[in-house]
């Protein structure tokens, strides 16, 4: 009889699954944001979902919910339910780096997850005040090794934390890490000359780029970026310097395959729409577009490179 009732539940839930496959999306869809307001990965949020309400016929929510380098969000994520009105922009951050950084997380990135769509690589670039003498990597390195401990850099995310312990390890260098709950305030300060430098997302610094108060003199890589020519890459002054940054859509664990393939077609089709393409390709936000299962291989990949990366560098877990 017990196992009658099981295989009764099971059919039920299983007819439920499907129907609820059928008529999704049928009520707004939360979007949650792990940085804040005015953050590259907020930009891209917001560009994305406008389009999508086009394209699934509901409204998206877009929840920040910044802090404890987006362990915040995270948590917040893997205990949302799994029907697929609750999803999050997920970054390298959260899936590939915190595992390496801190030595307790309260939610497993491969595990807890369910991957839905990748939808871009981040242009990160090395900045310092608009109006510092410096103009290149190299000047940066040779100012901070006449001016030891005294040179400070700052990262409101874990890209920014590695990029800066890798470019001081391998530029061997001294300088004090100045953490921050999220990427703006941290541009604040390096544009008062509070800090010294910073690798950011080209998407977040651009008010501060266009009102003068930032400057850029390398892109995040080891070759040129199409996007800025003109910048060296960090790469030619300190070798093997190149992270890959990303952006993809997740849900938590268990929501139904036809709900996932759902968002991930849509997804892929605003990528694809050239306006789209042409609008985040000018905030540095290149258009990644991948399979369900594409995504999902290139999240284990990109854990394991981000460890070692992050043990490279000599960063110890909190």
């Amino acid at each position: 009889m017990k196992l009658l009732r099981k295989a009764v539940f099971a059919l039920l839930a299983g007819v439920t699954a499907v129907a609820s496959a059928q008529t999704y999306p049928s009520k707004p869809i939360r979007v949650i944001v792990p940085f804040a307001v005015g953050s590259g990965t907020d930009i891209l949020t917001r560009i994305v979902t406008d389009e999508l309400q086009k394209h699934l016929g509901t409204t998206f929510v877009i929840d920040n919910k910044p802090g404890a380098s987006s362990q915040i969000a995270a948590e917040a994520m893997a205990k949302a339910d799994p029907d697929g009105y609750t999803l999050m922009m997920t970054t390298n951050t959260a899936h590939s780096a915190n595992p390496y950084l801190f030595k307790k997380l309260r939610y497993d990135p491969l595990k807890d997850f369910t991957p839905v769509a990748r939808v871009n690589q981040f242009l990160f670039a090395l900045a310092v005040k608009a109006d510092s003498p410096i103009k290149t990597p190299a000047e940066l390195l040779a100012y901070a090794k006449a001016n030891p401990s005294k040179v400070s850099y700052g990262f409101g995310n874990s890209t920014g934390q590695v990029a800066g312990a890798h470019f001081v390890k391998y530029g061997r260098i001294e300088a004090v890490p100045v953490p921050y709950k999220s990427t703006p305030p941290a541009m604040t300060d390096i544009a008062v000359g509070q800090i010294d430098f910073i690798f950011v997302d080209w998407a977040a610094a651009q008010p501060f780029l266009k009102s003068g108060k930032l400057k850029l003199i390398a892109v995040q890589s080891d070759q040129r970026s199409a996007l800025l020519p003109d910048l060296p890459p960090v790469g030619e002054t300190v070798p093997g310097y190149n992270f890959t940054v990303w952006g993809g859509l997740i849900a938590p664990a268990g929501v139904p395959p036809a709900i996932v393939n759902t968002l991930n077609t849509a997804v892929n089709k605003v990528l694809a729409t050239p306006a789209i393409r042409e609008r985040m390709m000018g905030l540095g936000l290149e258009p990644f577009p991948a399979t369900v299962e594409e995504f999902r291989k290139f999240a284990v990949e990109q854990h394991a490179q981000w460890g070692r990366s992050i043990k490279d560098a000599g960063i110890q877990p909190e």
